[in-house]
């Protein structure tokens, strides 16, 4: 398989604190990576420095073996690195439309001139990031689609959720960073929007996906392989079956002996 991802040595500090230590991960084109470990063991950590919101003080980031190491955010999205957060950034106020499209910010024309006397250009693009929007919300649910327009608070959280995953695709990107996304949910929503994340996985099947998860039965489901994170350091990694039986992972971890 291409190997699409790949952190090298990675090290970040905030102050005194080692947040990210010499980690080195590689990820293969169209696979799912499982990122897991205690809190404050690194994986957000790690997610902010691949999307240029933490600097590194070593090693490097590569996309398709292009260095992408100290590159602005949107420079990052340009070459198809998209996030979700783990606290939800969506605005509440706006349409499930506007908060999807917003997604396309680099890409879309917001000058006032442009808006002003592009006016035929103008309504096609709203057309047709309405026939993109329209389309990713069908991936996950055809009453939501048919939602599209109404205000963002009238949705229960697993429409939320499957919100912000498509704001995060609409870029079509390459690499797909979910922080916890099943943060917030009920048992039941959460085992139906992975069962939406898989199905993503089908329509997209070169995107490759890296998932921050407490939930081991999330990693268990969706992941083909696992990673293991500690104090910014990498402890264990491999199948889910590998990982679990890890005595670390075992003892730190998931609390048993």
């Amino acid at each position: 398989m291409t190997k699409l991802f790949e952190a090298e040595n990675v090290s970040v500090r905030f102050g005194g604190l080692q947040a990210l230590d010499g980690l080195s991960l590689e990820v293969e084109e169209g696979t799912i990576i499982g990122l897991i470990g205690p809190n404050g063991s690194g994986k957000t950590t790690f997610f902010n420095t691949v999307t240029g919101l933490c600097r590194t003080v070593g090693g490097r980031v590569l996309i398709d073996g292009e260095n992408i190491t100290g590159l602005q955010p949107r420079h990052i999205y340009q070459r198809g690195v998209s996030r979700t957060f783990q606290r939800s950034r969506l605005c509440l106020s706006l349409s499930v439309f506007d908060n999807v499209v917003i997604g396309r910010q680099n890409s879309l024309d917001l000058t006032l001139f442009g808006n002003l006397f592009r006016r035929r250009r103008f309504v096609e693009s709203v057309r047709e990031n309405h026939e993109q929007v329209h389309a990713l919300l069908s991936t996950f649910s055809e009453p939501l689609a048919a939602r599209i327009f109404d205000p963002l608070h009238r949705l229960n959280m697993i429409d939320r959720r499957r919100i912000e995953v498509c704001r995060a695709l609409i870029a079509n990107p390459r690499l797909l960073l979910l922080d916890e996304p099943s943060a917030g949910m009920t048992p039941d929503e959460t085992h139906e929007f992975m069962g939406d994340i898989l199905k993503v996985r089908s329509d997209h099947p070169r995107m490759s996906i890296i998932i921050i998860e407490h939930e081991m039965d999330v990693i268990q489901r969706v992941a083909d392989h696992v990673v293991v994170l500690n104090f910014g350091k990498k402890v264990a990694e491999g199948t889910f079956d590998a990982v679990v039986a890890n005595p670390w992972v075992q003892e730190a971890y998931l609390g048993t002996s």
